[in-house]
C-alpha cells in the first residue's frame, strides 16, 4: 500500500480539473493505497460547507483523510464552524510531517 498527498491549491469554482483529481484520488483509494487532501491557498474555498461543485464529500465518503490549511482558511474568511464534515483544518507542519514519511508521493495541482 502506497501513501498519497494530494496537495490542492486551486478554487473548484474556477477550475474544474479538480474533479478530475479527486477522482484520482478515489481511483487510488480503491487500489488500497492511503490517501491524504490537503487544501491550501484558493484550494481551501472547496472546505466551506455546503460549497456547490465541489468533490470533498466524495473523497471524505471514500476515506481520504481532507486536512486544510488554517491560514489559507483564515485568509479566505472561513471559520472551522463553517466547513463541511469531514474536513480538519490543521497548519503546514502537519503537510511536511506528511510529506516527509518513509514512501509518501506527492501530487500538486
Amino acid at each position: 500500500m502506497a501513501k498519497y498527498v494530494f496537495i490542492e491549491s486551486r478554487d473548484p469554482f474556477e477550475s474544474l480539473d479538480t474533479r478530475f483529481v479527486a477522482g484520482v484520488a478515489i481511483e487510488l483509494m480503491l487500489r488500497g493505497n492511503e490517501v491524504t487532501v490537503f487544501l491550501v491557498q484558493n484550494g481551501a474555498l472547496a472546505a466551506r460547507r455546503g460549497a456547490s461543485g465541489s468533490s470533498l464529500s466524495r473523497l471524505v465518503e471514500a476515506g481520504a483523510q481532507v486536512m486544510a490549511d488554517d491560514f489559507s482558511l483564515a485568509e479566505r474568511g472561513i471559520q472551522v464552524t463553517e466547513m463541511s464534515p469531514g474536513v480538519q483544518a490543521s497548519n503546514i507542519d502537519a503537510l511536511v510531517n506528511a510529506l516527509v514519511e518513509d514512501g509518501c508521493k506527492a501530487i500538486w495541482h
